[in-house]
């Protein structure tokens, strides 16, 4: 099996440790990847604060090109990249296929918005003494962004760090999570093939393989002027802690919840929380988890949420029609079933599911939960929702609301009057009327608060936080 290599400077490197890589399903080393040390991450650091000078000064038509170029090719190679993020995470290949697409459509919003980085013109006569005086407002790059992504989005959410961050003159050090390395690379890979048919000597980004562990050495050197994370809650909150004078930016964690009111098409509703709440293992932070069903239309709703469970094929992820394949590890699987037996000896029901074989849980649907069980109160990331009725739409936005997270939200409702009170007061970073939590385009404001994050991703808001305003005055 080739060893993949990592890419420092403007070439690929080795090194002598190798990383392996396991398909979830069926436990197979799938990848080699060879993984790259401190000196490494120096060299890599030192080229691009180099290349930054003069990346930052291309013009808009060549970044704009550039982007519009990364877009084109992962298009062209949309099979072997959908490919490639089933074979190192196990999602499904149809689910990998939409990454693929979103992934083109990522890069392509990149070039547009190169184009369109706004500024600003001030009148600042604004006091006797001060006549004529005028002020330009302009956003600028910053310099080198550390990209920390995760596993479960290998390509998409690369895309979300590089784009903005290309499209806005800055340059890149990427750390793929290290269970989907090979992503990572591949679409560095495309980068750098990118510059060299654009006539560039240099490429912009830079990928390592290192360990977590070995990255947060670095995340406060001088070199790095922000850290762009995603991942779990508490990890990005400690890595939070470790910076000096670095901007973070921080995407998290989520137990996202769905109200369901008497008004709401229940068919619908099913069929968008199925595929929201199992679909890929539940395994995103903005799975439904929490589903909160008006006590009207509960009896009617259970039923057809169980019969649309069970009617989602389970198994290998390479096959068209497989929705739910194993999580990332066995080790995960076997938490997750700790926490359902637990519920269950709390007083919860399993309505559907429960089961697990290896890293393969089933679709699990729980009743009677209490809100401070862990299939509650946590993040579960698994293929596995709870049920709870209510009686008052109120008191559905107040039990959405009692949680530490903040992500994302989704309401189904024919009211009006219900859709503009959860927007006004559920407590998330997006609301998603007639849809669930789940939904994503990407160029929305994406991004949580509480324990869900500090910041917004869509290229347009990403690039507001990977660049600084400076005023010219002129007297």
């Amino acid at each position: 099996m080739l060893i993949e290599k990592f890419i420092i400077g403007n070439d690929f490197e080795s090194s002598d440790e190798v990383a392996e890589i396991k398909n979830p399903f069926t436990g197979k080393i799938v990848k080699r990847v060879y993984r790259s040390d401190s000196s490494h991450i120096e060299r890599s650091l030192n080229y691009l604060s180099e290349v930054f000078a003069k990346y930052k000064n291309t013009p808009v038509y060549l970044k704009a090109a550039l982007l519009e170029r990364i877009s084109d090719k992962i298009k062209e190679r949309r099979e072997e990249i959908s490919f490639l993020i089933s074979l190192e995470t196990g999602k499904p290949i149809k689910y990998s296929r939409i990454e693929a697409d979103r992934a083109v459509l990522t890069f392509k919003t990149g070039s547009e918005e190169a184009k369109r980085i706004e500024g600003e013109v001030l009148s600042l006569d604004l006091m006797k003494g001060s006549e004529n005086v005028n002020g330009i407002v302009k956003r600028f790059p910053i310099g080198i962004i550390l990209a920390i992504t995760p596993w479960n989005f290998p390509v998409n959410l690369v895309a979300h760090k590089l784009s903005p961050a290309l499209a806005s003159g800055n340059t890149v050090l990427l750390k793929p999570a290290s269970a989907s390395l090979s992503c990572g690379i591949e679409i560095v890979k495309i980068i750098k093939e990118s510059c060299e048919e654009l006539k560039l000597d240099y490429c912009p980004v830079n990928v390592i393989t290192s360990s977590g562990s070995e990255i947060e050495k670095y995340v406060s050197d001088d070199r790095i002027k922000m850290v762009s994370f995603t991942g779990s809650s508490d990890v990005g909150w400690n890595l939070k802690k470790k910076l000096n004078r670095q901007k973070i930016s921080l995407e998290l964690g989520g137990n996202a919840a769905v109200i369901v009111d008497e008004t709401a098409d229940i068919l619908a509703a099913v069929k968008k929380i199925t595929t929201g709440g199992f679909s890929q293992a539940g395994q995103s932070c903005i799975s439904v988890q929490r589903v909160f069903v008006h006590k009207n239309i509960s009896f009617k709703f259970k039923e057809i949420l169980k019969e649309e469970t069970l009617k989602m094929k389970t198994g290998d992820p390479f096959e068209d029609d497989t929705e739910v394949s194993a999580m990332i590890t066995e080790d995960d699987a076997v938490k997750i079933e700790s926490w359902i037996n637990e519920a269950v000896k709390g007083g919860a029901e399993i309505f559907t599911g429960g089961k697990r074989k290896e890293a393969l849980l089933a679709p699990t649907i729980l009743l009677k939960t209490d809100k401070m069980m862990k299939v509650n109160n946590d993040e579960v990331f698994a293929p596995l929702i709870t049920v709870t009725e209510f009686d008052d739409f109120k008191n559905a936005v107040e039990s959405v609301n009692d949680s530490r997270y903040g992500l994302q939200a989704g309401v189904f409702t024919k009211n009006i009057d219900n859709a503009f009170y959860a927007f006004n007061n559920i407590e998330t970073g997006g609301v998603i009327i007639n849809n669930v939590s789940s939904f994503r385009m990407d160029v929305m404001p994406y991004g949580g608060v509480k324990d869900s994050g500090n910041s917004r991703e869509g290229i347009k808001y990403a690039i507001e936080e990977m660049t600084e305003r400076k005023v010219l005055v002129l007297c």
